[in-house]
């Protein structure tokens, strides 16, 4: 049936194609009614649709309690911002040539009152997928910059809150006007602000995506590119929008001492950086070998356990306050 369905289809002199993903149920041990039947294979098809779509998959029982397990989580998700259940927790950046902290990444963090902290890798795809993380990305972004102007009249000053921003934000037609009220409302200096994106997302409309990030930049806002080197492999957007960072993905800074491959991207990243006068920033940093190796290769700035876990902000404050351990930058 999949194989059928690819075939062209000569429509009019052009050559259409069309594919097909299938979600299988079988009588009787997925179901004895029609109505069962087609509700699982349903199920199936969702499945086959996440594993990449033009594909098939039989229905599993496991697939139904994953169902229900998303649906709680959504119905919890509708009423998380009544309840106050969310939470920013603060991770410090630091800068490799000075040691001090130059800034602070906001990372959202849900605690349910039944099933207490519930993952981000779990809650934030069923926030996208439904839409609601329109609502929850703007608490995110208003209770950072809140968070980072309260920090500064106490004599706390962060000099850039990070925060990430998601492909369905971004493209939301209030986005850029929802960040200048946010600014607008909590007196934060806008240059004290990075958002954060990945190339993936800067890529999708490059038109209006140059137009937000421009308007953005004028009024002082920073953009960072998030998980670097995971996306796209064109590099031209590099020159194309006014980008402020780069932050080289977890998954290439972890093997930097042991995996030759990803050395060589780690070092190409830094050196692009440099010639493009863009700031690097090495995010997951979690040993001495691996901050030594972005010491050597004059790496901007670095992020990671080995500096501080995420935190709650009278933790966070507090650090500032102290600074970072000298031990940790040797």
């Amino acid at each position: 049936m999949l194989k059928a369905v690819a075939e062209a289809h000569p429509i009019d002199q052009h050559d259409l194609h069309v594919t097909a993903t299938v979600g299988v149920s079988i009588y009787p041990d997925d179901g004895r009614e029609a109505e069962t039947l087609i509700k699982n294979a349903d199920t199936a098809m969702y499945h086959a649709k996440e594993n990449g779509r033009q594909d098939y998959q039989f229905f599993e029982p496991a697939m139904n309690v994953r169902a229900v397990e998303r649906q709680s989580i959504e119905e919890s998700l509708r009423r998380v911002l009544e309840r106050q259940e969310l939470a920013l927790h603060y991770q410090p950046i630091i800068s490799l040539k000075t040691g001090q902290i130059c800034g602070g990444e906001a990372l959202l963090r849900w605690t349910h009152p039944v099933r207490g902290p519930v993952s981000p890798a779990q809650f934030i795809p069923v926030a996208e997928d439904c839409g609601l993380i329109l609502p929850i990305g703007k608490w995110v972004l208003h209770e950072a910059c809140r968070q980072a102007r309260a920090w500064s009249d106490a004599g706390l000053p962060l000099a850039r809150m990070a925060v990430n921003i998601s492909a369905i934000e971004f493209r939301d037609v209030q986005f850029l006007k929802g960040v200048l009220t946010i600014l607008d409302d909590t007196h934060l200096d806008p240059k004290s602000l990075e958002l954060e994106l990945t190339e993936s997302v800067l890529m999708k409309r490059p038109e209006s995506t140059e137009s937000i990030l421009k308007t953005l930049r004028a009024t002082g806002v920073r953009v960072a590119i998030d998980d670097f080197g995971t996306g796209y492999s064109s590099l031209s957007y590099l020159k194309r929008f006014p980008i402020d960072a780069l932050k080289i993905d977890q998954s290439f800074v972890r093997q930097i001492t042991t995996t030759p491959d990803d050395t060589a991207i780690v070092t190409a990243v830094i050196s692009m950086g440099q010639n493009l006068q863009l700031r690097v920033v090495a995010e997951g940093v979690e040993t001495r070998a691996e901050l030594a190796f972005l010491q050597a290769h004059q790496c901007d700035e670095a992020q990671g356990y080995h500096f501080g876990r995420p935190m709650p902000p009278d933790q966070f404050a507090k650090l500032l306050q102290a600074g970072v351990s000298e031990a940790v930058l040797h």
